[in-house]
């Protein structure tokens, strides 16, 4: 759900006005009121009002990312979206469902579950849901638990020629790999693209298995 054009300023005016006072605010601006507000100008609140408007078709994950849950990030909400069907499914999640998934854990549970506790975050979620934000029902698929990279820990550095980097971590995210930004005694695998640094020094130093591009995609 990220919108382009849609800067720190411009929501600091929108919310000292009282214009917004929640994310779904965004999704009932008009021309006009855009255009009237500072540094702004007609074209500008057009192109504005244009992102706002292709910004409501999301995937189930983005919207769960972008409600800024504590602890929720990218790949536990990727998780979420994959587990649970629906939003409805996940309001109704207990902190035990929660804590048996990957990547979620007792605080991240903890988070979730109180959250969608709060009856005005749930006014939040179905006034946008109200306003036109949707995604494609996915449907579940099976993981393959004898993948390679399923469950491991997985550090992406250097560049790929075949993929780009959220390419590449889509794609074990996929297979259910976790992608991590830092490399510790925890990370199973580094993927070296060219030009690795700092992450394939500190992956030789612990003795993490690093792959190259083509052992990689041959695992993959």
């Amino acid at each position: 759900m990220a919108i382009d054009g849609l800067g720190e300023v411009l929501i600091e005016q929108l919310i000292d006005q009282e214009i917004v006072r929640d994310v779904a605010d965004l999704y009932t601006l008009d021309l006009d009121t855009l255009a009237n507000l500072e540094r702004m100008g007609k074209k500008s609140a057009e192109n504005l009002l244009a992102a706002i408007e292709k910004s409501k078709q999301t995937t189930f994950a983005r919207f769960l990312y972008a409600l800024g849950i504590r602890e929720v990030g990218e790949v536990s909400a990727r998780v979420l979206a994959t587990e649970f069907s629906d939003i409805d499914a996940l309001k109704s999640a207990t902190a035990e469902q929660l804590m048996a998934l990957r990547d979620i854990g007792p605080i991240g549970a903890y988070h979730v579950v109180h959250f969608f506790a709060q009856s005005h975050n749930c006014e939040v979620i179905d006034k946008l849901l109200a306003l036109g934000v949707h995604w494609p029902k996915e449907e579940r698929k099976q993981l393959d638990v004898n993948h390679p990279f399923h469950g491991k820990t997985m550090v992406l550095t250097g560049t790929l020629t075949s993929m780009g980097r959220e390419d590449a971590k889509a794609r074990l995210l996929a297979v259910g790999a976790k992608v991590a930004g830092s490399v510790s005694a925890k990370t199973d695998f580094v993927v070296a693209g060219s030009e690795a640094g700092s992450k394939l020094d500190k992956a030789q130093a612990l003795g993490v298995k690093v792959l190259d591009e083509d052992e990689f995609l041959r695992q993959l």
